[in-house]
């Protein structure tokens, strides 16, 4: 009867980790999908500061002291 008990009181501890372990693997999910939305968006960003760093360059305005220096 013990042994029962026992194998009954694993069974249910191992039904919990399981559970644990997934709702964990969804939020390792959902981070990864977040991460991927930011890497996304910064490297948007640096494009856009170098197509602006580029005009700047073009223009001759980038760090020239203005003429009444």
């Amino acid at each position: 009867m013990e042994d029962e008990s026992r194998l009954e009181t694993i069974e249910i501890k191992i039904a919990h980790m399981e559970s644990a372990i997934q709702q964990l693997s969804d939020v390792v999910y959902r981070q990864q999908k977040q991460m991927d939305g930011v890497l996304a968006a910064n490297r948007q960003l640096v494009q856009q500061v170098a197509i602006l760093e580029a005009r700047t360059s073009n223009e001759g305005g980038g760090d020239e002291v203005p003429p009444h220096y």
